[in-house]
């Protein structure tokens, strides 16, 4: 079909790039009467064949815990250790306050200067590689911030539960039996897995 005005020439050069624009993108919006074309049938679902077992990862609130430390009214729980592909460790868990006061992180902060710009945070946990008998302190980026967290309110309140998380450089392959620590908390003795 040929669309024009009579004579066969447009007045306004404009109007016809709209035309032609406005006939492509109609044609666009057609998918030639293929409705199941790249669409999952109803009920059906949209995971691979095989992936049910690869579901969102745990809430590290409910997930079991690799190890669980406690130091008077605090208590640690670490609940997953991965090495990724990257070339670091993931250490992450939950800390709870069970005593009746706020708790500061302070001593979690750790003892080098250049740490304190984190506040109250993981900055001063360690990784210790019992094989090869070697520390690994947390992962700073070039401004000295700790690559973990950081408690938004200095500490965690009375009766509340906290996740967290701190990277470390990976421990060489095979040497996956590692000790977690941070303040005054007890070590951790914890399993690396792989990431995925």
């Amino acid at each position: 079909m040929v669309i024009g005005r009579p004579g066969g020439r447009w007045r306004n050069p404009r109007a016809a790039a709209l035309v032609a624009v406005s006939l492509l993108a109609l044609a666009g919006c057609s998918d030639g009467g293929n409705d199941t074309e790249g669409k999952t049938p109803t009920g059906a679902s949209s995971k691979p064949e095989g992936s049910d077992k690869a579901e969102a990862p745990e809430d590290p609130s409910t997930a079991t815990p690799l190890a669980e430390v406690k130091s008077g009214d605090l208590s640690l729980s670490v609940t997953s250790a991965v090495h990724d592909d990257g070339g670091f460790v993931t250490v992450s868990g939950t800390v709870t306050n069970n005593g009746g006061k706020f708790w500061t992180a302070s001593d979690w902060m750790g003892d080098e200067r250049e740490l304190t710009k984190n506040g109250a945070s993981l900055a001063g946990a360690s990784l210790v590689d019992t094989k090869e008998k070697k520390k690994y302190l947390v992962l700073r980026d070039t401004s000295g911030r700790c690559l973990c967290t950081k408690f938004a309110d200095g500490g965690v309140e009375a009766g509340d539960t906290q996740e967290w998380y701190a990277q470390f450089p990976a421990p060489p392959e095979g040497s996956n039996e590692v000790t977690f620590q941070v303040g005054s908390m007890p070590p951790a003795n914890v399993t690396v897995s792989s990431g995925e």
